[in-house]
């Protein structure tokens, strides 16, 4: 079932990936990503730039062979889908500086020089815009 969600810049979480390649929950019997999502809000809240970008969760984006996934999107740009991450406060700064470039970006390509540390090395796939194609 589609639910709708705010249509401008968003981090997209998967909300029941893994924490590790080996472990799926906390103690606590929480999932990586969510706790990936929770670390997410609170970068967003101690960061007022961030504003801007929505935090929203799914449950699972067929990432399986990765754990914690995400994928940034925003309209009329090109949309990445990354993982393998761990889900901290560190992480979540890391994409959320990825993704205020992202959506500072006019068709949703971030230079390398300005990829923070935390998402190097993390991209999965990359997906055109509806009506478009990279070319």
């Amino acid at each position: 079932m589609l639910t709708a969600v705010e249509t401008g810049p968003a981090v997209v979480v998967c909300s029941t990936c893994r924490r590790s390649p080996v472990v799926g929950e906390n103690d606590a019997g929480r999932h990586g990503g969510a706790l990936l999502a929770d670390a997410l809000r609170s970068a967003k809240a101690n960061n007022p730039a961030a504003s801007v970008i929505a935090i929203q969760e799914m449950a699972c984006l067929f990432a399986c062979q990765r754990h914690c996934a995400v994928h940034i999107r925003a309209p009329g740009k090109i949309g990445y889908v990354l993982g393998d991450f761990i889900p901290d406060e560190g992480t979540a700064r890391g994409i959320l500086e990825y993704t205020l470039h992202y959506a500072a970006s006019a068709e949703g390509e971030v230079r390398y020089a300005d990829w923070p540390e935390a998402v190097k090395g993390h991209f999965i796939t990359r997906t055109p815009p509806q009506g478009y194609v990279v070319s």
